[in-house]
């Protein structure tokens, strides 16, 4: 539940980021109830601009209506960017009017962020938030992009971060036992501000255990923060895949598994995916003597859940899952083979 004094704050804090005047153009790609492209809704009316408006994302109609009309602004996902780059469209478009493209949804992989930058006549800003936040909680300037992608240091260090709480949006970094994290060291991002919520719409329960007394919400996204303040993602707390910008809940995903006569266990977790940023994976063991096969399982997924829910990709086990001494599913040992080499444990 989102209030006034929420929207308003976060437009507040989206005009400081994305600095919004009267004379600027932008398009909404993104369904304009996602928190990715609502951060503007609001913001941009606020201050007269021109809201343009397209009636479903493609690579090639987004490139034509910068073009057509002069667009100034706009809100990608990273799959969205890589899309753009792909589309043979795309050089052929004048973009020379974008002054801004804000991305978020899902970390930028660092190859992608230095193609978008040579490719896209415009400056960059990463948006990190949560639609507990109404979205906004920290950004990555423009000045570190044009100057990390320069090769300047510490700018290209923080091409990996998620920039610095925006002005108005206190984040820590807090222990297990809630106590603050020292500088580098990992815990969970903690945010409080005018722009939180105010809870979950008839959870009561869940809005107590992700809201404390103290005002202090905890997003369940594992970070630590440099010297300077600049927050770095390395985990996702909360049992969360995020896919092309859509969220996943595992235990949903593991239901729908489930409901597979054949099925013994399941565990589901997000694996790297180029285009997606992450996709979504399971580890399956089947009962004694059952027979299913990866096309089987998906089939009767199909029948529950959203089609981007569906698994990409299925590992059959012979063995029980791995535990905790109680019991506890380890998803971190399944997790671990499939992200080896990369800097963050989620996309």
């Amino acid at each position: 539940v989102l209030s006034h004094r929420n929207l308003v704050a976060n437009a507040k804090h989206s005009l400081i980021a994305l600095g919004y005047t009267g004379e600027h153009r932008y398009l909404h790609a993104a369904p304009m109830f996602h928190a990715a492209d609502g951060l503007s809704n609001y913001a941009l009316t606020w201050v007269g601009g021109c809201h343009v408006i397209i009636p479903a994302f493609a690579p090639d109609m987004w490139s034509a209506t910068v073009e057509s009309e002069h667009v100034t602004h706009a809100v990608l996902v990273p799959t969205m960017i890589n899309m753009v780059l792909n589309d043979p469209a795309t050089a052929d478009r004048d973009l020379s009017s974008l002054q801004l493209l804000a991305y978020g949804g899902s970390p930028m992989p660092g190859e992608l962020l230095r193609q978008s930058i040579e490719v896209l006549p415009c400056d960059f800003l990463q948006i990190y938030g949560m639609t507990e936040a109404g979205p906004v909680v920290s950004n990555l300037s423009p000045e570190d992009h044009r100057r990390g992608a320069a090769g300047e240091e510490p700018h290209a260090t923080r091409l990996r971060s998620a920039g610095v709480p925006i002005v108005g949006v206190e984040a820590e970094v807090r222990r297990s036992d809630g106590t603050l994290a020292a500088v580098g060291e990992p815990g969970e991002i903690w945010v409080r501000g005018p722009n939180m919520m105010k809870g979950y719409w008839n959870r009561a329960e869940e809005t107590a255990a992700a809201i404390d007394g103290d005002g202090w919400y905890h997003s369940g996204d594992a970070a630590y923060m440099d010297a300077e303040g600049y927050l770095y993602i390395v985990d996702r707390v909360k049992d969360m895949i995020v896919s092309g910008g859509e969220n996943v809940y595992c235990a949903e995903v593991e239901n729908a598994i489930y409901q597979h006569p054949a099925v013994l266990e399941a565990a589901v977790f997000g694996v790297p995916d180029e285009q997606w940023g992450e996709c979504v994976h399971a580890a399956v063991v089947l009962k004694p003597g059952a027979v299913a096969d990866q096309q089987a399982i998906v089939n009767r997924c199909r029948e529950l859940i959203a089609g981007y829910k569906v698994p990409r990709s299925i590992e059959f086990h012979d063995e029980p899952l791995p535990k905790s001494g109680a019991g506890k599913l380890l998803k971190r040992e399944l997790r671990k083979p499939h992200w080896d080499g990369h800097d963050r444990q989620v996309s």
